[in-house]
């Protein structure tokens, strides 16, 4: 189901039109031209690392027990850096020490480009109303989730020597590491490669 029934532009019924490879949602109204691209959209992830500790955060909406990066978008007018500093402080009152990239990942259940960085911070915790609780958890007591920003904790965790635990999200156990391509000869084996 396409995200626009109607042009945003000039409000007429919109189709499904091959442009640029692939299907996309357009106006066919002459002189508009708008074209839905429904582009990934970029979000910002950061590994906090606060007291010697990764703080992971409960957004009011997840259930009990579900904890994640803090995360956000990316706003005009502001570099990624800034905007993660930004996400930090608005959501946990955390200031910014240092930025440094980690990695950018695929996100396509959302259809969303997450660009992750190691955030070192300080000040006291004051949870905006988004969250409802937050976690501090040693580095070397981390399981990660085995999708989105879950890879760039695991990248950041190896970056720095410790152990990497993946762990499904619907089971709780801990499964192997879906960053590694089966060895051949193996029985089992995950069936892709990111």
């Amino acid at each position: 189901m396409p995200a626009y029934r109607y042009c945003p532009q000039c409000g007429e019924p919109l189709e499904v039109l091959p442009l640029s490879g692939r299907d996309r949602t357009a106006c066919v109204a002459h002189a508009c031209g708008f074209v839905h691209w429904d582009n990934p959209l970029p979000v910002l992830a950061a590994v906090v690392e606060y007291d010697g500790k990764l703080l992971l955060a409960r957004n009011a909406a997840w259930p009990e027990g579900m904890f994640a990066l803090v995360t956000g978008f990316l706003e005009r007018g502001e570099t990624p850096e800034q905007g993660v500093a930004r996400e930090l402080k608005e959501e946990t009152n955390l200031d910014a020490q240092s930025v440094a990239l980690i990695g950018v990942y695929e996100f396509m259940r959302k259809n969303e480009l997450i660009i992750a960085y190691h955030v070192r911070a300080t000040g006291t915790i004051a949870l905006s109303e988004e969250l409802l609780e937050y976690r501090l958890v040693e580095p070397e007591k981390m399981r990660v989730w085995n999708a989105g920003t879950g890879f760039a904790v695991a990248d950041w965790l190896a970056a720095r020597g410790h152990p990497v635990r993946f762990f499904d999200r619907q089971s709780g156990q801990d499964i192997d590491d879906p960053r590694q391509a089966p060895q051949p000869g193996t029985p089992g084996g995950l069936q892709y490669r990111l």
